[in-house]
């Protein structure tokens, strides 16, 4: 028979206090999001009055049709989407290729290829080289500039590869071979479906890392047609900016364009940011499982 446990005054106490702090950061975390949400959704005169917002104060849309509207925006969030699942595929192959070897007990020379791969982690030889490299591999201004050259990241590598030696025993792997399994077949079969967590955590490294890049873009395109959609926000958000303040003196509009582009700038933030809010809660059951068993030993 189970009996109800009663819980002192000062257990009570803790418990109210923790859930009290939780609350808290749970608040200052959101609000952030919150407020761009609500500002994308307000009527840019009154956001400068607005120190802090609850809700959307004059209900507007307007920055939204105008996002809409804009043809570079829907170029740049269809080349975004291009380069993340592009990017990300080559990723997961290039990555479990690596690190499915560098898990194997009889792979030869694996401490080797592991050293070679960490030391790319600490030493690099810096952008003007790699600007050079890839110039000369004729990628530059393409495509593929934004996904060969970070086809593997040492750090998600070692993740992976630690994830098999602690969830793929070998005597799976020798059980597999004497039914005749070669190690593609073997790989293909039994390692990726025992290794879906894992998985889960690289697409949603990789794919993060993808939707929020816009340094390579800067650096190695110069055609407007293949930007991503974050280096037209940060056009938007700087580069427009200081037009509007050189243009200050002899433009009377100034205050009615800078309120408009105030409201644009939060609803491009929000529509730049929305595939990750549906992605991501999606991909978190695997997360904790995996990044957990990938980073325990090294």
């Amino acid at each position: 028979m189970i009996t109800n446990i009663k819980r002192t005054t000062t257990e009570k106490i803790i418990d109210a206090a923790n859930v009290t702090l939780v609350l808290m950061f749970t608040a200052i975390i959101l609000y952030p999001l919150i407020f761009v949400l609500f500002a994308s959704m307000s009527d840019p005169r009154q956001l400068f009055q607005a120190q802090l917002l609850l809700y959307p104060k004059g209900f507007n849309i307007e920055s939204y049709l105008k996002v809409f509207e804009n043809k570079d925006i829907w170029n740049a969030y269809g080349n975004t989407l291009l380069y993340t699942f592009l990017g990300t595929f080559i990723n997961i192959v290039m990555t479990t290729l690596g690190a499915y070897p560098l898990s194997r007990k009889s792979f030869y020379g694996k401490g080797f290829f592991t050293f070679i791969f960490t030391f790319t982690m600490f030493f690099s030889g810096g952008l003007i080289p790699s600007y050079l490299v890839n110039k000369q591999l004729g990628i530059v201004n393409t495509i593929w500039v934004l996904v060969l050259p970070g086809a593997i990241s040492v750090f998600n590598l070692i993740i992976m590869r630690t994830y098999f030696q602690m969830r793929i025993p070998p005597e799976l792997e020798d059980s597999a071979h004497v039914d005749g399994c070669n190690d593609f077949r073997l790989l293909y079969k039994i390692v990726l479906p025992l290794s879906t967590p894992i998985i889960a955590v690289m697409v949603l490294f990789y794919g993060v890392g993808h939707w929020n890049s816009y340094f390579e873009a800067m650096i190695y395109l110069s055609d407007r047609d293949l930007f991503p959609l974050q280096l037209i926000l940060r056009e938007i958000l700087i580069q427009n900016e200081m037009n509007e303040m050189l243009a200050v003196v002899v433009d009377e509009q100034y205050a009615q364009r800078l309120m408009a582009k105030e409201g644009l700038k939060y609803a491009v933030v929000v529509v730049s940011t929305f595939p990750l809010l549906i992605i991501y809660p999606l991909l978190s059951k695997f997360f904790e499982k995996g990044i957990l068993v990938g980073a325990i030993k090294g």
